[in-house]
């Protein structure tokens, strides 16, 4: 499978609660920092609700 490299570009703070535990799910502490996850339909589906916060690349 193909890897995701995420990225939080934006900060968190003042977004709803909904948005800072699906960043906090997809691993992700402080701005600008990266991690890479498996490519499935449920990380993507984080990515899409958050989308707006994050950089994404394929590995």
């Amino acid at each position: 499978m193909a890897k995701l490299e995420i990225t939080l570009t934006r900060s968190v703070i003042g977004r709803p609660e909904t948005q800072r535990k699906t960043v906090q799910a997809l691993g992700l502490k402080k701005t600008n920092s990266t991690v890479v996850v498996e490519d499935n339909p449920a990380i993507r589906g984080q990515i899409e609700k958050v989308s707006h916060l994050l950089k994404v690349s394929e590995k």
